[in-house]
């Protein structure tokens, strides 16, 4: 796949995580649109998972793909508001996101969720 193929389909699906996140949490930015695996650019997949990180600025409730690359985010947030995102997106029907570990630019960051 090309880059410019993987960076649109990556953004409509990027962008459809970010519309649900909003509707959640009232705020959403997109992340990744693409990710890099075995050299290749390809789209952030189509799954849609739920985790809650912990950044240096605060806890943000993220919505990822099966690789926990990162599609949408909250903004940051104290540890129970972003606990209270994350059990609306799971009860709207969004499974958790079950890695230890998910992907943010060039970050990497835990899952906090069930701490």
């Amino acid at each position: 796949m090309q880059y410019f193929q993987a960076v649109k389909i990556g953004k409509e699906r990027a962008s459809k995580a970010q519309m649900t996140l909003f509707d959640l949490a009232g705020f959403a930015m997109l992340t990744l649109t693409t990710k890099k695996v075995d050299g290749k650019f390809l789209p952030v997949g189509e799954e849609v998972l739920t985790a809650v990180i912990h950044t240096a600025d605060g806890y943000v409730t993220i919505l990822v793909d099966e690789d926990g690359y990162t599609k949408a985010q909250s903004k940051a947030l104290e540890k129970n508001e972003a606990v209270e995102i994350f059990k609306k997106a799971k009860d709207s029907g969004i499974k958790e996101f079950s890695g230890k570990q998910v992907e943010i630019w060039t970050e990497s960051y835990p899952t906090v969720q069930n701490e």
